[in-house]
């Protein structure tokens, strides 16, 4: 998994903190960030989060580079619909370096790693194959429809793969461009920070923390599960590690600010 966080709204403590105060005051927006320093943006980003007043955070947007991730985070992380997501293509891009994720559990057991090492060459080999059968019959009736062979051949392999694509595994690995709020990304880490969240979508979010902390302490001071700076809203179902878990994220932001 690589995680990269590739571009951010400017200033953002002093965005937020702007557009928060413009809501009870006479003076225009941008005079409001001319005479704000760095230091009151942090105070009063910090006051925000205290008192739970959220709304203003969303002026301030985050977006991500990430690969190394599977289909299978794919079908998860899109579920958070306040956000923009750009995702590699299977039907555009043909997979001539077939990669795949592999759960740590079964990593961790050779009979398993190798099972699942022998069904993801199986899919490959019938994505491989199922290709070159559709190309084969696309090429031909679009050849036979008078189509220079060089498009022909473009246009064929792109049909083919459309289809091959089916046999392809949750596990196939993807790349994707995504962009949130701050608001969003707190809530984002509320949930997917989670001991009881899945293990990968879990790891994409502890990456994200790392990412967006140093940029904005004061935003991101509770940037993880709801554990970290409350009761565990889990009840039975708790990993019974909360403080585990804020002594890890303590660690964590403390690394990322060094």
């Amino acid at each position: 998994m690589n995680v990269k966080l590739i571009a951010h709204t400017v200033m953002p403590d002093k965005v937020v903190a702007a557009a928060a105060k413009l809501c009870y005051s006479n003076t225009g927006a941008m005079e409001l960030m001319d005479g704000m320093t760095d230091e009151k943006a942090e105070s009063f980003v910090e006051m925000l989060a205290n008192i739970g007043h959220e709304s203003p955070i969303e002026h301030a947007s985050f977006t991500f580079a990430i690969e190394g991730v599977s289909r299978s985070l794919l079908a998860q992380i899109t579920r958070h619909r306040l956000a923009s997501f750009s995702v590699q293509s299977q039907r555009y891009v043909k997979l001539t370096d077939f990669a795949y994720i592999t759960p740590p559990e079964i990593t961790a057991l050779p009979e398993a790693a190798a099972l699942y090492e022998d069904t993801m060459q199986t899919c490959v080999e019938s994505y491989r194959k199922l290709s070159e059968i559709l190309e084969e019959k696309h090429f031909t009736a679009l050849s036979n429809q008078g189509i220079p062979e060089k498009e022909a051949r473009r246009k064929a392999e792109k049909m083919a793969i459309e289809d091959a694509r089916f046999v392809l595994p949750n596990a196939s690995e993807t790349k994707m461009v995504m962009t949130m709020n701050a608001r969003e990304l707190l809530h984002f880490f509320r949930l997917r920070c989670c001991n009881r969240a899945q293990w990968e979508i879990r790891a994409l979010a502890k990456a994200m923390v790392a990412e967006v902390y140093p940029i904005s302490p004061a935003l991101f001071a509770k940037a993880g599960p709801s554990c970290l700076y409350g009761p565990c809203p889990e009840g039975k179902m708790s990993c019974g590690k909360m403080q585990e878990v804020r002594d890890d994220y303590k660690r964590l932001k403390e690394q990322a600010n060094a």
